[in-house]
């Protein structure tokens, strides 16, 4: 097997068609780590998705959800969930039924 080529696996942020109604928010290849560390390169290269993605405190918005692997992530306030080398990772706003 030739090891010639730089061939690591990256992790896949992939943004909702509903949310890229709101903000342009292409597909990022971004290096694993935990999701904090993830979204940054992100954030790195499209600024504007920060601020509709995270709130002031740098936590996920509300309205937002999260998936890695279509499982919903557990840490919403820091985004501590490791992300491995090539996971997908889903942003998408948050659908609600009516609050009670």
């Amino acid at each position: 097997m030739a090891h010639g080529s730089t061939s690591f696996s990256m992790v896949r942020v992939n943004f909702t068609a509903n949310l890229q109604r709101h903000v342009r928010a292409p597909e990022h290849e971004a290096a694993a780590g935990s999701l904090r560390a993830v979204l940054d390169q992100v954030f790195a290269r499209q600024p504007a998705l920060r601020g509709y993605v995270l709130d002031d405190q740098g936590g996920l918005r509300q309205h937002m959800c999260i998936f890695v692997d279509g499982e919903q992530i557990a840490d919403r306030r820091t985004l501590s969930d490791p992300i491995a080398d090539g996971a997908e990772v889903w942003v998408m706003q948050a659908l609600s039924e009516g609050s009670t």
